[in-house]
């Protein structure tokens, strides 16, 4: 036997590498998905402020009127916040909706992830009254939602989201239909609320006092979906 000869791994050594290796990955795997959460919460609520404050511009030039809630993003051959106030329709679409985005007016479908709460469009002569779409009349606008997620059950499946630029579903108040939030193991959501703040809210169950969900306590649930209170 030479001097230069080398010796080769023996089998029991790759083993312990490999199992290395796994330890290690199953040690950064939990972080990097974390980072992965977080960017898209961080994109969430930038979208949000982003779709906020093209909303208050809006109702600046429209007597603090909202638009119709269905067709409230709007299209190149429909204006409304695209594309006189809004160049891109990718803010409408939240990184938790993973369909196919598009900028097209024609197909597919533009995504919109966003909507606005139903009770800002109760009429005034309603009973209880409601703002009849005036914001000017929302007596708590930092502790209003005016805007959120809106989606049926489990946000993490693609056919769950909806929404498109020519037709926004309303918020139901406090998302009845949404059994899950949109991240955080499905324990928080997103909201725009009508003074153009965003936060993080706890999502449900509808008992949880100041939840998402939670439509009926006095006065932090009342006030964050009844923009009479």
């Amino acid at each position: 036997m030479t001097g230069n000869s080398s010796r080769a791994f023996t089998l029991i050594e790759l083993f312990v590498v490999i199992a290395v290796i796994a330890i290690l990955l199953s040690i950064a795997y939990p972080t990097y998905t974390s980072i992965l959460e977080r960017a898209k919460i961080t994109k969430d609520m930038n979208n949000l402020r982003q779709v906020g404050l093209a909303i208050q511009t809006y109702l600046n030039d429209n007597d603090q009127v909202l638009p119709v809630t269905t067709t409230w993003p709007g299209t190149t051959a429909a204006p409304v916040l695209y594309p006189k106030y809004v160049s891109t329709r990718k803010i409408f679409q939240s990184p938790f909706d993973n369909r196919p985005p598009s900028e097209s007016d024609t197909a597919p479908p533009v995504p919109i992830s966003y909507s606005i709460n139903t009770n800002m469009y109760t009429a005034a002569t309603a009973t209880p009254p409601g703002i009849d779409r005036n914001m000017a009349k929302v007596v708590s606008p930092a502790s209003t939602i005016l805007m959120a997620p809106t989606y049926t059950l489990d946000p993490t499946n693609i056919a769950s989201w909806a929404g498109t630029a020519t037709n926004a579903p309303d918020l139901p108040a406090g998302g009845p239909a949404m059994t899950k939030g949109t991240h955080s193991s499905g324990t928080q959501i997103n909201a725009l609320f009508c003074d153009s703040h965003v936060e993080t809210l706890k999502f449900g169950p509808s008992t949880a006092l100041g939840s998402f969900q939670d439509t009926a306590s006095d006065p932090l649930g009342l006030k964050h979906w009844d923009p009479t209170k």
